[in-house]
C-alpha cells in the first residue's frame, strides 16, 4: 500500500551538475543552470545546494555570479535553492584524496580566499568542505562558522587528531565519507576510521550503489547512527542522461547501463549519476532503517546541519510516495 509522505521531497546538499549542464564549467550559462535545477526538482529532490568543486578564483566568481544571476530571474527555483557548497578549494592535492578535482587549483587554506568566494556568492555560501589536515585549517573552520558557514571535511589524509582539532574548531559534518580518499590507507590511521569515531560530526554519504559497498552503508548505520547520517548524491553534469561517454569534470567518463559513472583510464569514480530519489531507494533496500530513519537520512538531517527550517521547503510539482516493497517513488 502506498502512503503519501508529508515532506516536499528529498534535500541534496551536494549536486554537481545535472542533464548535461556542469555548475564548475566554463561553459555554464544562466539558461543552462536554470534547466538543470527545475529539471532536478521535477526527480524527487524538493531543495539542493549547487555545488562548485575546486577550481581557480576566477572560474569559481564566475560561475557563482551566473547562478547568483540566475536565481534573480527565477524566483519560483530560487525558493528551493539553499544556497551553495564549495567543495574546496581548500582541500588536499595529494593523490586519493583530491579524486577528480585539479590538484593545480588547490589552495591553502585562506581567510581572505574564502571572504572573496562568500562576497560572490552574495552571502549565500551554506556549507563549505575543508581538508582537515592542512595547515591553518582549523582558523579558515573558525572564520567560516563565525560567518554562519557550516564547515565539511573532505578530500583530505586526516588521521582522528586532525579530524578532532577540526571538529573542535566547529566542523559539524564529513563530506561524503568513504570517498575522496586513496584506496590504500594506514589499517588504523585513516579518514575513514577518524571520521567514524568523531561523534560531533555528521556523515556524508554517498548511497548511489556504487560509491560504498552494502556492507559500508551497514556498518555507517550501526556505527554512527540515523542522526549523524546524511545522504548525498554528488551528482555529476551526466546525472540524468542515458548511458554513454560524456566529459564530467575534465575527465573522459563512461556511464554505464548500471548507472556507474568513472573514468577507465584513471580507475576512479567521478562523481553520481543518481538522484536522491534513487539513493533513497538504495538505503530502504538494506532493511536496516525504518521509514522516520529514511526521512531522517534524506530530509531533516541535511536541513538541520544548515540550519534551515524544514517548513521554508517548498512543494514540488511531484510528491512521494512510500510502500513497504516498492520503496520511494513520484506521486
Amino acid at each position: 500500500m502506498k502512503t503519501a509522505l508529508k515532506i516536499p521531497g528529498f534535500v541534496d546538499i551536494q549536486v554537481n551538475g545535472f542533464v548535461g549542464v556542469d555548475f564548475s564549467s566554463e561553459a555554464l550559462t544562466e539558461e543552462g543552470f536554470i534547466h538543470a535545477a527545475r529539471t532536478l526538482l521535477e526527480r524527487g529532490t524538493a531543495a539542493f545546494l549547487p555545488t562548485l568543486i575546486t577550481n581557480h578564483e576566477a572560474l569559481l566568481r564566475r560561475n557563482l555570479t551566473i547562478i547568483v544571476r540566475a536565481l534573480k530571474k527565477d524566483a519560483m527555483l530560487d525558493r528551493h535553492i539553499l544556497g551553495f557548497h564549495l567543495e574546496g578549494p581548500f582541500i588536499s592535492a595529494e593523490p586519493g584524496a583530491v579524486g577528480a578535482h585539479n590538484p593545480a587549483a588547490v589552495l591553502a587554506p585562506s581567510c581572505e580566499a574564502f571572504d572573496k568566494l562568500r562576497e560572490w556568492s552574495v552571502g549565500r555560501l551554506r556549507l563549505l568542505t575543508i581538508a582537515a589536515e592542512a595547515p591553518d585549517a582549523d582558523q579558515l573552520a573558525r572564520h567560516a562558522v563565525a560567518c554562519g558557514v557550516a564547515v565539511s571535511c573532505g578530500h583530505h589524509l586526516a588521521g582522528p587528531d586532525d579530524v578532532a582539532r577540526l571538529a573542535e574548531a566547529g566542523a559539524t559534518a564529513l563530506t561524503h565519507l568513504g570517498n575522496g580518499m586513496p584506496n590504500q590507507v594506514h589499517r588504523h590511521n585513516n579518514p575513514l576510521l577518524a571520521g567514524l569515531a568523531e561523534e560531533r560530526l555528521k556523515i556524508l554519504f554517498i548511497p548511489d550503489g556504487h560509491h560504498l559497498p552494502r556492507h559500508v552503508l551497514k556498518v555507517f548505520a550501526r556505527a554512527a547512527g540515523v542522526e549523524r547520517l546524511i545522504a548525498t548524491t554528488d551528482a555529476a553534469s551526466a546525472a540524468g542522461l542515458p548511458p554513454g561517454r560524456y566529459d564530467v569534470l575534465g575527465n573522459h567518463a563512461v556511464l554505464d547501463p548500471d548507472g556507474r559513472l568513472h573514468n577507465p583510464e584513471k580507475q576512479c569514480l567521478v562523481g553520481s549519476s543518481a538522484t536522491m530519489l534513487e539513493c533513497m531507494n538504495v538505503l530502504h533496500a538494506l532493511g536496516c532503517f525504518s521509514l522516520d530513519d529514511l526521512l531522517r537520512i534524506g530530509f531533516y538531517n541535511p536541513l538541520q546541519l544548515i540550519g534551515t527550517d524544514p517548513a521554508e521547503i517548498p512543494s514540488c510539482k511531484h510528491g512521494i510516495t512510500f510502500a513497504p516493497d516498492a520503496g520511494f517513488a513520484l506521486s
